[in-house]
């Protein structure tokens, strides 16, 4: 039996047991999810998602009775959508991690929200069996526990870092400078760069048009780029096999 303390985990009380419940939480969450992809986490309210189901605010308290028990499925949800079918996964620990951490990037790319908004959220099942499913990748190995959890978090922290950076770039509220700015910028890095006190960023652009030398910004290119980089230090650096061919990269629609 749950304690009092455990009762407050939204994951310790059965859904409502109505014969035919009028709503689940998986509609509930994904409702939410919808909200806040469309208008930001400040817009998820109980009220607000009660509207969109077509139900009463309090009708609503029957199936989640406080705002943090809405973040707790909002944050299972997610996880949920990132977890791999078991005939999909694998068997070695280089693809496997690719394919961890490449659908772990699509999935939060399309809720980039969520990595602040949803961050004191409890670990729920998914998150539990997300964990899992990467201990699982890693089971092969000769690593022991404390590698394994190192090179995880490395995985991770990479991922997370790299859509937060990606959705800060491709952010609405932040737009792109005015043609007169921008041009105002080139022309004093210009003036720098012939001032002599660069001479690397100046040996690196010389007469070129930044877009030469830089290639055109692609996310999903770019993150799989220094997942290969990453995951392929790491197996030098823990003397890990390598697979005789690099992952394929994972299609989410």
């Amino acid at each position: 039996m749950a304690s009092g303390e455990d009762s407050a985990l939204i994951w310790t009380r059965p859904e409502p047991g109505s014969r035919r419940p009028r709503f689940t939480r998986d509609q509930i969450a994904s409702t939410a999810l919808a909200i806040a992809d469309a208008e930001g986490f400040a817009a998820v309210s109980m009220r607000r998602i009660a509207a969109d189901l077509g139900a009463g605010t309090m009708t609503l308290y029957h199936y989640v009775r406080t705002k943090d028990e809405l973040v707790a499925l909002m944050d299972d949800a997610i996880m949920g959508k990132v977890l791999i079918p078991d005939d999909e996964f694998p068997a070695h620990w280089y693809d496997a991690l690719t394919v961890i951490a490449t659908r772990t990037w699509t999935v939060l790319m399309r809720h980039p929200w969520a990595l602040h908004s949803l961050r004191q959220a409890p670990v729920g099942p998914n998150a539990m069996r997300h964990f899992e499913q990467s201990l699982a990748a890693l089971a092969g190995t000769d690593l022991d526990p404390p590698e394994k959890f190192a090179l995880l978090s490395m995985v991770d922290d990479y991922v997370h870092g790299n859509v937060l950076r990606s959705a800060e770039t491709h952010s609405a509220a932040t737009p792109p400078p005015d043609d007169e700015t921008a041009q105002a910028a080139l022309r004093f890095a210009e003036t720098q760069y012939s001032s002599g006190h660069f001479p690397h960023m100046q040996a690196l652009f010389g007469d070129k048009d930044p877009h030469q030398v830089f290639p055109a910004h692609n996310p999903e290119a770019r993150f799989h780029h220094g997942l290969t980089t990453l995951l392929t230090g790491a197996a030098q650096k823990l003397h890990l096999p390598r697979p005789a061919t690099d992952a394929p990269r994972e299609q989410i629609d």
